[in-house]
């Protein structure tokens, strides 16, 4: 095999980014020109062919994401691109390999340097932006389901808002792991959560754990939560209580997110209080209960210390596009002139599928 093209190339002038200079709503977004980055040592520059923009990016936009940048920074949680340049020391990849990664932030820009390491590579024949929603919506769901949560066939999920992104994939991949599944969502989105195979729970006007108790009999064997506060507190109400002395484990809680804390695409402190007593209440409950089991989930955590699995699970959904047993749909594809119109665009979309930032000759591709 020949050897990577070799690294660090001469400056090729400038590129567009999106930049957040204060937290707040979908206002503090702007589009900057800048120079090309350039790739330093175990780094790669993308070519952005598509990035994607989801509630994870308005709540890092807001500031209530853990962990998230501070200001300045560019947003965007996941990209599909291809490889330009390689920096010092890179050897898995060659200038103009297709590849996707997450990014947690900074992908929504035309170029992008980022760790080889952390790089998937990606078929030429597939839709950059159908693939954008595997390496986060997608991925995140068959994660939870199957690394943390550890699902077996036959088992009953709820899943907290079925009808967003990561909902509907949560659906899809369960169907596809034989599960039988429950969803809450608004009135309106029962046809498309139903279409999907789950029972749909009316979060407005049903009080889902009796609901559950009365479908189940005793509860359901996971739940996955992305609310986060009185929710997740719920949320432990409904598992079912099993029987360790049998081999029973009871049911898991499986929480991946705080969406409580936002309102109104702003950071809302007093959510915040309340997100973090419930917090601590449901994981007292989780660490005194034999029955049931709370489970913390974030991607780029398994990202860092398990990159294996990223690419493992990656490849497996790859496959199940193929096969058609899943079908992320793009919602709409906007120019990354336009970010801040996809943020305020978030809320209305969130049923109808991916919004996704593509180059400016791309627009409507």
């Amino acid at each position: 095999m020949d050897p990577p093209q070799a690294a660090r190339p001469a400056y090729v002038g400038s590129m567009k980014r999106v930049v957040i200079d204060h937290y707040g709503g979908p206002e503090v977004l702007m589009v900057v020109e800048d120079e090309t980055p350039q790739p330093g040592p175990g780094e790669v520059r993308v070519r952005v062919l598509a990035s994607g923009v989801s509630f994870t990016d308005a709540q890092i936009r807001a500031g209530t994401y853990l962990g998230g940048p501070k200001p300045p920074f560019t947003p965007g949680y996941e990209l599909v691109g291809v490889v330009e340049a390689l920096g010092p020391g890179c050897t898995r990849l060659r200038v103009g390999d297709r590849i996707g990664a997450l990014t947690v932030w900074g992908a929504n820009a035309e170029r992008v340097c980022l760790p080889e390491k952390y790089a998937v590579e990606v078929p030429e024949d597939l839709d950059p932006a159908e693939v954008v929603s595997l390496i986060f919506p997608y991925m995140t769901a068959y994660q939870m389901l199957h690394r943390a949560a550890r699902v077996k066939s036959g088992e009953s999920v709820l899943m907290h808002g079925a009808a967003g992104r990561v909902g509907t994939a949560v659906l899809e991949l369960g169907a596809v792991a034989g599960l039988r599944l429950y969803g809450t969502a608004s009135a309106g989105d029962r046809a498309a959560v139903e279409r999907l195979g789950a029972v749909a729970i009316d979060y407005r006007n049903e009080d889902f754990v009796a609901r559950l108790r009365e479908l189940t009999g005793d509860g359901v064997d996971v739940v996955i939560d992305g609310i986060g506060g009185a929710v997740s507190l719920r949320s432990f109400r409904a598992l079912r209580r099993g029987n360790p002395i049998v081999g029973d484990p009871g049911g898991r809680l499986v929480v991946m997110g705080n969406y409580a804390t936002l309102a109104r695409g702003r950071k809302s402190r007093r959510a915040w209080v309340e997100w973090y007593a419930a917090t601590a209440i449901v994981t007292m409950w989780g660490l005194a209960s034999p029955r049931r089991r709370l489970i913390g989930y974030r991607i780029q955590k398994l990202r860092i210390h398990h990159q294996d699995w990223f690419q493992e699970d990656f490849r497996v959904l790859l496959e199940l596009l193929r096969r058609g047993e899943i079908h992320p749909v793009v919602a709409e594809r906007l120019p990354l002139s336009d970010a801040r119109r996809a943020h305020e665009l978030l809320e209305q979309t969130a049923a109808k599928g991916k919004l996704v930032l593509v180059p400016e000759a791309d627009e409507g591709a």
